[in-house]
């Protein structure tokens, strides 16, 4: 059965949803602040989690921070309307995606399917699918099969959601996707309102190919992915392989 853990303080909100997902056939896992969160994941390694931002003892950011350096499991942020920074540096730590308070629960239950849908489906079947060639841009290359990506032959650490994203980029490089394109095919819905979500995740992409090219040293780098603007993203081609 699926796990999920549900860290948040508020009583109401913790009554709700641990109803509703235990309706839908998950099975509850509850933290009250960022510290219980941490342990109960490291113990019981819960297949996502539900993180409120503002938490007693170590907040949701440092709880996601935590996280995301210590393994892959998918975060969907509880926000309220006020907290659009901490929202945003929340999506930049690696959070995959977002509810504002007051949500639907409706929305939130979607949410978690289609991530949970995108997570199962990247899981490895311990033979690797025929058909999947690498694909190339450059010095960029995403084996598909292997679920890798690499730089100038250098292995890039990247979570499941950016690779998802980069790996539709690279499909069809020096396409421009808009935002609206990327949430439906990545993420599987398409508020537009979301549309941060998607700027995050290509900021964190960046960041990482940067960390590996730095720009100069005639290797791509972050720039590699480029903002067309008042549009959306496309994947430089490079020179093709």
């Amino acid at each position: 059965m699926i796990k999920i853990l549900i860290v948040d303080d508020e009583a109401p909100i913790i009554d709700m949803l641990s109803y509703n997902l235990k309706r839908a056939n998950y099975e509850v896992l509850i933290a009250w602040d960022g510290e219980e969160a941490l342990a109960i994941a490291r113990r019981e390694q819960p297949d996502l989690i539900v993180l409120d931002l503002m938490l007693p003892k170590l907040d949701g950011l440092d709880v996601c921070r935590t996280l995301r350096r210590e393994r892959d499991v998918p975060i969907i942020m509880l926000t309220a309307r006020d907290e659009e920074i901490d929202r945003v540096v929340g999506l930049e730590l690696g959070a995959d995606d977002y509810v504002v308070k007051p949500f639907s629960v409706r929305e939130l239950l979607v949410r978690i399917k289609n991530v949970l849908r995108r997570v199962q489906g990247a899981q490895p079947t311990g033979e690797a699918p025929t058909g999947a060639p690498q694909l190339h841009a450059g010095a960029l290359s995403l084996d598909p099969a292997r679920r890798e990506v690499r730089l100038a032959g250098t292995l890039l650490e990247l979570t499941t959601l950016e690779f998802d994203l980069l790996h539709l980029l690279i499909t069809r490089p020096g396409w421009v996707f808009s935002r609206e394109q990327l949430l439906e095919q990545v993420w599987g819905y398409d508020y537009v309102e979301d549309a941060r979500v998607v700027d995050a995740v290509i900021k964190r992409l960046r960041a990482k190919l940067r960390a590996i090219a730095p720009e100069g040293d005639g290797l791509p780098h972050g720039d590699l992915i480029e903002t067309v603007r008042g549009v959306g993203y496309r994947l430089e081609p490079g020179n093709q392989k």
